[in-house]
């Protein structure tokens, strides 16, 4: 009886010498897995900066001006093109003026293998626009530089709102076609 005691007390002893090995293996600092690095888009601390440039109208409202600006790095073309849309939308912060409708903001992106962008604009856009021949040629450039400025993907740049073809914003560009932004210099 002494033995068999004896023999269970041993291997109770090394079971639990086993136990604690493997716990000390398992939760030491040579046992944990490398913890998983957060994803530059969730956390800005990993993010990049980049200079981008905007265009507004001038103070005096009779040409278009760059503005650069740092932002964010974005990981996809719609985040690209909402954060810039975004920027002309909140306006100057040099003193210049902001030429597109209030509330303008992008629904949907998307770029074709030629570098045809279209660019799919809430209704704000269109229902917001006030103003003649110039301050339509002002809107339209600015959104056209900004883009082709920070996207040299792009070729092309077509302009629809909430979902449908638009012919024109407010009655004198035509904008049933794509935009080439070689013609808005």
């Amino acid at each position: 009886m002494r033995i068999l005691l004896g023999m269970l007390r041993l291997v109770a002893a090394t079971v639990l010498a086993g136990a604690i090995a493997f716990a000390v293996w398992r939760f030491g600092p040579w046992g944990r897995a490398a913890a998983p690095v957060p994803a530059a888009a969730s956390d800005t601390t990993f993010a990049g900066m980049r200079a981008v440039s905007l265009y507004f109208a001038s103070a005096g409202g009779d040409s278009l001006e760059g503005e650069t600006r740092e932002m964010l790095e974005q990981p996809t073309l719609h985040d690209r093109v909402t954060m810039l849309v975004q920027a002309l939308d909140q306006g100057s912060r040099q003193g210049r003026l902001a030429v597109l409708p209030a509330g303008t903001s992008v629904l949907h992106v998307y770029m074709d293998e030629r570098g045809t962008l279209t660019l799919d604009l809430s209704r704000a856009f269109q229902q917001g626009f006030r103003g003649g021949s110039h301050a339509e040629e002002l809107a339209i450039g600015s959104l056209v530089r900004t883009l082709a400025t920070n996207l040299p993907e792009l070729k092309k740049l077509r302009l629809t709102c909430g979902g449908a073809s638009i012919a024109t914003l407010g009655g004198h560009l035509p904008l049933d076609e794509a935009l080439d932004p070689h013609d808005w210099p």
